[in-house]
């Protein structure tokens, strides 16, 4: 079994360059490798690339025998907890099956939409592997096709070749979530297709929306707003720099026959705009894609200190006010000190009365605390 030795002991999953000591001579890149303490003891276990940016992240901390079967298990424990223990069947035919790290499978991120499987590759350990664990995947999820995404910068990275498992030829399909249905097109669509994420808080934010007139700044495909409209709000406006989602928000809504003023704009400068012209809504909802992409970004800081400081200014006095950072880099104490600071910088308070984050079929690992990645905050603006 090939080894690779770490200089420093952690608990983290992802191991950098300079935390590598030896390594065997028969690892490979793409190998499933024991992994060597510095003191030269078994440590755990872990896949293996040098050519990526994390040549090592861990799998397992058993001292013990490890093998491929291990995935296998780690794939059914995964479905075990969608399937069984969360139940999510009862309320959607759409949700996270693999969650990557968090389901100790590093490089493979797997939506499951109806009987498809839309599949994020992100290692080459896990595109090698991709064959074997398919035929599982669709076992444990119901599934039958398959698409496969992999982003060209990554492959390049990684040293994942062209080929491998091809995807099926589905443009895309409907989908239903808490009686409403979308629709999901995975040739235009983010990540795997669809934000299944934000399904708890979409149908909270509708909870929140009867009777009154609702904002929903980056709004994707719709799904906030159309939640907010079926639920009794008087009025939903919804905005997006992306004309694709736009387009495909307005069909949604066509979808459910809810009524939504969609507008394709910046949502910077229509913001300045409507408070230029002392526009408010009683209820506003921020959801902005990924803003910080590394730990040092203080530009995409800014740009979640500006959307905040904006968005604050569109909520009714004693509306409410609904912001989200999807950003992994960013944690929650540092976000909702951004939010804050943005109110008061405003002159404006928040009440906050609640804190979430993505949906339970997206876990977070407690020795990989990145992968609580969705944050929430649900305030009113006093």
């Amino acid at each position: 079994m090939p080894t690779v030795q770490i200089k420093n002991i952690t608990f983290h999953p992802s191991i950098w360059p300079k935390m590598i000591g030896e390594v065997s001579r028969d690892a490979r890149p793409g190998d499933l490798v024991q992994v060597i303490g510095k003191e030269g003891t078994p440590f755990g276990w872990g896949l293996w690339n040098p050519r990526s940016r994390m040549p090592l992240r861990i799998v397992s901390h058993s001292t013990g025998d490890l093998d491929e079967s291990f995935f296998e298990q780690a794939i059914r424990r995964a479905a075990d907890l969608r399937r069984n223990i969360l139940n999510l069947d009862a309320d959607t035919d759409s949700y996270r099956a693999i969650h990557g790290d968090a389901d100790f499978l590093p490089g493979l991120v797997a939506d499951k939409f109806a009987d498809v499987l839309s599949v994020e590759i992100t290692n080459l350990a896990a595109w090698k592997r991709l064959p074997e664990w398919l035929p599982i995947l669709h076992e444990c999820f119901d599934t039958r096709r398959v698409v496969v995404g992999v982003d060209e910068d990554l492959a390049r990275i990684e040293g994942i070749p062209r080929g491998g498992v091809e995807s099926d030829p589905v443009r895309g399909l409907k989908i239903r979530e808490h009686g409403v249905r979308y629709e999901v097109d995975f040739s235009s669509g983010h990540k795997t297709g669809f934000f299944c994420d934000q399904r708890d808080n979409r149908r909270k934010f509708g909870a929140l929306a009867k009777g009154r007139t609702v904002l929903d700044l980056c709004c994707y495909t719709g799904g906030f707003s159309i939640h907010a409209a079926l639920s009794g709000a008087e009025e939903v406006t919804a905005v997006d720099l992306d004309e694709t989602a736009v387009a495909m928000a307005k069909r949604n809504a066509n979808l459910n026959q809810a009524k939504v003023r969609f507008t394709h704009a910046d949502a910077f400068t229509w913001v300045r705009t409507m408070i230029e012209n002392g526009r408010t809504w009683d209820l506003v909802m921020a959801d902005p894609p990924k803003f910080i992409h590394g730990r040092e970004d203080e530009k995409g800081q800014g740009k979640y200190a500006d959307l905040n400081k904006l968005a604050v200014d569109l909520v009714s006095p004693g509306g409410l006010f609904v912001t989200c950072s999807c950003s992994g880099q960013l944690g929650a104490d540092a976000f909702e000190r951004i939010v804050i600071t943005s109110a008061h910088r405003r002159d404006k308070r928040l009440q906050i009365f609640d804190r979430t984050g993505a949906g339970p079929d997206h876990p977070s690992l407690s020795n990989y605390p990145e992968s609580r990645y969705l944050k929430a905050i649900w305030s009113r603006v006093l």
